[in-house]
This record gives structure tokens, C-alpha cells and sequence, in this order.
């Protein structure tokens, strides 16, 4: 469990700046254009890949589900390996 603006959340609902830099980089999306994609403010998600701001969990919510509707799995961390991201299976209809 981590705590999130005061708030108690569970590894599901991380979010780390270094999987957020990592998946606007793979998807070649600057801050703007995740910013369009999520409904977050680019100076919020440039202060939280910054380190600079502890955002609300809405806010992290809003980031991870337009990465992972982009193409992304956002991968938590667990006793074996830290976080990461991965590219989703192609569906096969």
C-alpha cells in the first residue's frame, strides 16, 4: 500500500514518473498530447515527472488509463521486479 495525497492506494493504482517519461516516450507523446489524451494539465504531469508535486489519485488514475488506452500495460511492482510498462497483445478476431 502507498499513500498518494493522503490517500491509501494499492499497487494497482501506481503510476511512477519514470513509467510516465517511459511510456510518453514510446508512444512519442509530448506533454501536451498526454494532456489532450488524459484530461490532465501538461504542468502537472511536467511537476510530477519532476518530482515536484505528490498528485491526487484521480490524477493518476487519469494518466495510467489514457496510457493504457494508447496501447500500454502498466506493470506494478512486486516482491520480484520493479516497475515497468508493456505493449498490449494485437487481438486476434
Amino acid at each position: 500500500m502507498l499513500t498518494v495525497r493522503g490517500i491509501h492506494a494499492t499497487r494497482t493504482d501506481m503510476l511512477t514518473p519514470a513509467q510516465l517519461r517511459a511510456a510518453r516516450a514510446f508512444l512519442g507523446w509530448t506533454r501536451e498530447m498526454l494532456a489532450e489524451h488524459s484530461g490532465v494539465p501538461a504542468i502537472t504531469i511536467k511537476q510530477f515527472e519532476n518530482g515536484q508535486t505528490d498528485p491526487r489519485l484521480t490524477t493518476v488514475h487519469k494518466l495510467r488509463r489514457a496510457i493504457e488506452r494508447a496501447g500500454l500495460i502498466v506493470i506494478d511492482q512486486d516482491d520480484e521486479a520493479g516497475p515497468g510498462l508493456r505493449v498490449k497483445a494485437k487481438r486476434k478476431d
